[in-house]
């Protein structure tokens, strides 16, 4: 799990408060010398840095999934519904989740030959979309979110 810190508003804010307290005991800082400390305090090297792990992080959009939670869509181009297992975030940027179908999916779409999964896992995207194709083009798993 990433860092979580105040947005870019209170940041700045606190840099005042900062170089307000700093002045008022008559060791004046700048405004960007203020920004460096705030930084620093959050374990970041600069500001420039913080600033951008901000940003980065409101522009994010998470997930909206919890294990548990009864969830649909489509697996393989076949509609399911089912129960999220476990949800897991990885450092790329993709989810990682394991789903229960409520019935089972047949994963062949051959007409003398079925093979039926009631419990997968896949990767996705934080739209709910996995990245890897069928061979037909269509991405293997697609959540109703």
């Amino acid at each position: 799990m990433s860092a979580q810190y105040p947005p870019i508003d209170e940041l700045k804010l606190q840099a005042r408060r900062l170089r307000q307290a700093m002045n008022d005991h008559g060791d004046a800082i700048s405004h960007s010398t203020a920004l460096e400390l705030v930084a620093k305090q959050y374990g970041i090297r600069d500001w420039n840095t913080l600033s951008a792990l901000v940003v980065k992080m409101n522009n994010d959009t998470k997930l909206p999934l919890v294990i548990g939670a009864t969830i649909s869509g489509r697996y393989l181009n076949q509609a399911f519904t089912g129960k999220i297992l476990t949800i897991t975030e990885r450092s790329d940027g993709l989810y990682e989740i394991s789903i229960h179908f409520d019935k089972p999916v047949d994963v062949v779409t051959f007409e003398s030959f079925s093979a039926f999964r009631q419990r997968i896992t896949a990767l996705i995207d934080h739209t709910g979309v996995s990245p890897r194709k069928t061979s037909n083009g269509l991405s293997q798993l697609i959540l109703d979110i």
